[in-house]
């Protein structure tokens, strides 16, 4: 077994990375972030043995490491290293318990902060209410606590389960273990049977720390819309009227004591409201607290984009004549005429008040958060309830970033920083193509152009006119009927259960990749002649970008394949950021229509070449001549004659249909494709490994399912040879190499 030197800061495991091979920590210390709350791995405990089958979390060494690498990956894998390494029986085992252990802690620990949150929030409102009605004070609406209750788990960790294991770790490890080390299959089934529980109960801590993240505005919110400024404005009345404001103290004070103890604010919040819990006055009242059903929301966005009061005017005019409409989803002259005007203002007032954003040295307010993120403009367009829900999901946009997960105001800000390139326009043009198009027609000179590639805000114009407007309308679902600011009509469900997260997200995309293991791998060029290698080839994984749109919506769109010329460059899927649809199959049939946009990409001119063999050319083949195919029977020529007929002869949208049916049923062995559309099927959207060995029995999957991983085998040995050859020579594994060597053994 290999021993790997990592240093301080860096990254042993990536969240989301596949899970390939084990860490036994040696020495050093390696923490697992879980937002908040960090959990931390020291001396003999294992990375992944939790996992299934992606890191659930980033795991960064906190100081330097040592760790031995361990090539396993589920339970067969640890059986033969358990019969072959007798003595990595009791180092193991003790691992899996008392990492199991450390994790029920944490969740316990994670349980009684999600409590006092919610104790403290309701007996807090409940004697705020008390006090207004007994001192007759006004008492102002709370609408975050009409919704505020406490957390039903759907991943819980029973009582038993936590005194089990404490008993287990505190009194009798010594002697479980003498008994379970005795037998292979004994050690193997408690250790899996401790890393599945300990899946479970990261489940449950990921349900408490959203939880907690998702309601830590009830007593502290941006927006002043929370319980202490509640509170505070009670005693500023009680100040008022002369009347002993003592008892709104106590409830402030409690409410900071409580921050303090749930550890998810920053010091600055918790002292700035200390600072408040002892200088409130008459003179400083707390109308800084938003209430969003009050608030001129339309003169708000409106003055900060920019328009002078006669253009809000007429806006609002706009306005309500939408909400006149008796059918808002009138396809006649009037109802399309006030849809686009409105579109018109609203990507208008969307482009510069972003400008006036970046430029802005203050922090956005909750109204211009919920137009920025969610194209909210008017609470009588969206309704009181729902404006409400927003406001409160504006202090939790976090939910909605990740890595390569965006909403657009945070897409645009990434174009203005200099971070991502734009989209290309509907002529295939990136920016700087298009900026060559104007200079040869004419429309700008050669310096305008040079001054036009730096200048970040036109990049950001670009991107709004030609990705945002269109694909906004294309993902509502309602092509002929669209209007971009969000209203009531749109919301089928709780804006809770509409909003499509970054957890949601990274949860259907590991979905498709669970079943197809290759679908977001390309191939890229190493090369290192000083030590051997002059040219290889080696597979890597290009996670998309997803960018989450304003308002509801019940479509996805693969909009790119790559970013740019080079085919390692991320795809750009776009997902409405409210959705009632399911999101698992928007998530499979985008990866579809993906699989079916990259591999003509990478063929370029020869995509349809059947010389040139590739999926694009080979599917193609098979639909152009499917009448000609004597391997197809009449009834099969049938349905591929309707599948065309339904897809308006577009070849993709039956490759995506098929690939649909393949991932849902194909998968569980439930046949939906006819021979020939399955053996190219196999050939290039092959199943991962666990896929395949339940299907290997099956005489449909069999030969090519043994074939693929003959082949498999053959380049993993032959990559093993060339790692040696290379490091011998002086070359380090770099994180590519390893996970090319890893492709081929999924």
């Amino acid at each position: 077994m290999k021993v790997l030197k990592v240093k301080a800061g860096e990254t042993v495991a990536r969240r989301q990375e596949k899970v390939m091979e084990w860490y036994l920590i040696q020495e050093g210390t390696v923490a697992r972030k879980i937002a908040f709350a960090e959990s931390m791995l020291g001396p003999n405990s294992i990375i992944g043995i939790m996992e299934k089958e992606w890191f659930s979390d980033d795991y960064v060494a906190k100081t330097d490491c040592t760790l031995v690498v361990i090539p396993c990956k589920n339970a067969l894998d640890l059986h033969m290293i358990l019969r072959e390494h007798e003595n990595f029986r009791p180092v193991f085992l003790r691992t899996a318990v008392e990492q199991r252990h450390r994790l029920i802690c944490l969740y316990e620990d994670l349980q009684r902060r999600a409590a006092l949150l919610h104790s403290v929030a309701e007996s807090v409102y409940i004697e705020y209410k008390t006090f207004c009605t007994e001192q007759l004070l006004s008492e102002q609406d709370f609408a975050h606590m009409e919704n505020f209750g406490p957390l039903q788990m759907q991943h819980k960790v029973e009582d038993w389960e936590i005194n089990n294991s404490n008993s287990l770790v505190k009194t009798y490890l010594r002697e479980y273990m003498q008994l379970m080390i005795k037998d292979d299959s004994m050690c193997v089934g408690a250790i899996m049977e401790a890393a599945a529980q300990m899946r479970r109960v990261t489940l449950g801590i990921g349900e408490l720390v959203n939880y907690l993240l998702y309601n830590r505005d009830i007593f502290c919110a941006g927006s002043g819309d929370d319980l202490f400024h509640l509170c505070y404005h009670m005693a500023v009345q009680m100040v008022r009227k002369n009347l002993d404001s003592a008892p709104a103290k106590g409830l402030m004070v409690r409410i900071t004591d409580s921050m303090e103890k749930l550890g998810i604010y920053t010091n600055q919040q918790i002292q700035e409201y200390r600072d408040m819990c002892e200088n409130y006055s008459v003179q400083k009242t707390a109308e800084e607290r938003i209430n969003i059903a009050k608030e001129d929301c339309v003169a708000h966005i409106l003055t900060y984009a920019g328009y002078d009061r006669q253009k809000i005017l007429e806006f609002k005019e706009m306005l309500d004549a939408y909400c006149r409409l008796p059918d808002k989803l009138s396809v006649d002259n009037e109802a399309r005429r006030i849809r686009k005007e409105i579109a018109g203002v609203f990507y208008d007032v969307y482009g510069k008040a972003f400008k006036h954003s970046m430029t802005d040295s203050g922090s956005l307010s909750p109204i211009m958060l919920m137009f920025f993120h969610f194209g909210f403009m008017d609470v009588k367009v969206l309704g009181v309830e729902n404006a409400n829900a927003l406001c409160s999901l504006a202090d939790s946009l976090d939910f909605f970033h990740a890595e390569n997960i965006f909403t657009i105001y945070g897409w645009l800000k990434e174009i203005y920083l200099g971070n991502r390139e734009p989209s290309r326009n509907e002529f295939d043009n990136d920016y700087n193509g298009y900026l060559m198009e104007q200079k040869r027609t004419g429309e700008i000179t050669e310096e305008q152009m040079q001054e036009y590639r730096r200048d970040n805000m036109r990049k950001v114009e670009f991107e709004i006119k030609n990705m945002f407007q269109s694909a906004h309308r294309a993902t509502s679902g309602h092509i002929t009927t669209f209007m971009p600011v969000i209203t009531e009509d749109d919301m089928l469900n709780s804006v809770e259960k509409m909003a499509l997260t970054a957890e949601r997200i990274e949860s259907a995309v590991n979905k498709v990749r669970q079943l197809d293991y290759s679908v977001l791998y390309r191939e890229v060029l190493f090369s290192d002649p000083d030590r051997g290698i002059n040219q290889e080839w080696v597979m890597k994984e290009v996670m998309p970008d997803v960018i989450l749109l304003p308002g509801t919506g019940s479509r996805a769109m693969m909009w790119q394949e790559t970013a740019g010329a080079k085919t390692d460059t991320p795809a750009r899927f776009l997902f409405p950021i409210f959705t009632a649809a399911d999101v698992d199959a928007q998530m499979v049939e985008t990866m579809g229509r993906y699989r079916w946009e990259i591999c003509r990409r990478i063929q370029g001119v020869y995509w349809n070449d059947i010389r040139e063999k590739s999926l694009t050319a080979e599917y193609y083949d098979y639909i152009q001549f499917y009448k000609k195919n004597n391997a197809l029977s009449a009834d099969v020529k049938e349905k591929i004659k309707t599948a065309l007929t339904r897809a308006r002869n577009n070849y993709r949208e039956v490759f995506v249909s098929d690939y649909l049916s393949w991932m849902k049923y194909e998968s569980q062995g439930s046949f939906r494709l006819n021979k020939v559309a399955r053996d190219i099927f196999i050939r290039y959207c092959p199943f991962a490994k666990e896929v395949r060995q339940n299907l290997a029995s099956n005489p449909l999957y069999q030969t090519a399912f043994n074939k693929l991983d003959i082949e498999n085998k053959k380049k993993e040995q032959r990559l093993n040879a060339l790692y040696e050859k290379y490091q011998a020579a002086g070359g380090t594994l770099t994180a590519d190499l390893k996970e090319n060597l890893n492709f081929y053994k999924m």
